[in-house]
């Protein structure tokens, strides 16, 4: 199988800090299935390191009041487009991220709560049919 991956959980430094989240259970999958890294954010324009942004309902803020609504937008396309061309048939992302959580994110106050809810990405590839699991049911692939 073919799984679209958030490059951070396969040790790529391209957080929002410039840091990666290397994950057992996802570096693992490489073992039994093809995986193809990608960054939403990265591909949607932003920087590395940027500021942290969190959703609040349609819209992706930043802590200082940015709109870049339009660049996770850009990357969750560019992330779905990859998947499709490679015909990934799952997808494992970073939980509770703006743009690859699945299930419960950051509610967009900045105080480290969350709310029920996909990422930007986590939600387009959701709609596409490509399902998406958070790294900690990447031992379900």
């Amino acid at each position: 199988m073919r799984i679209l991956v958030s490059a951070c959980l396969l040790g790529c430094p391209c957080r929002y800090d410039g840091a990666s989240k290397p994950h057992p259970e996802v570096l693992a999958l490489a073992e039994r299935h093809a995986l193809v890294p990608v960054c939403p954010e990265q591909l949607g324009g932003l920087p590395t390191p940027r500021p942290p942004a969190e959703r609040r309902g349609d819209r992706v803020m930043t802590e200082a009041g940015a709109d870049v609504t339009a660049q996770y937008r850009r990357g969750a396309e560019a992330a779905l487009a990859l998947a499709r061309t490679l015909r990934c048939q799952a997808a494992v992302l970073k939980e509770r991220s703006p743009s690859c959580g699945h299930g419960a994110i950051y509610d967009g106050a900045f105080t480290r709560a969350l709310t029920a809810g996909d990422g930007v990405t986590a939600a387009l590839l959701s709609a596409n049919g490509i399902p998406v699991y958070g790294e900690s049911r990447a031992g379900e692939l």
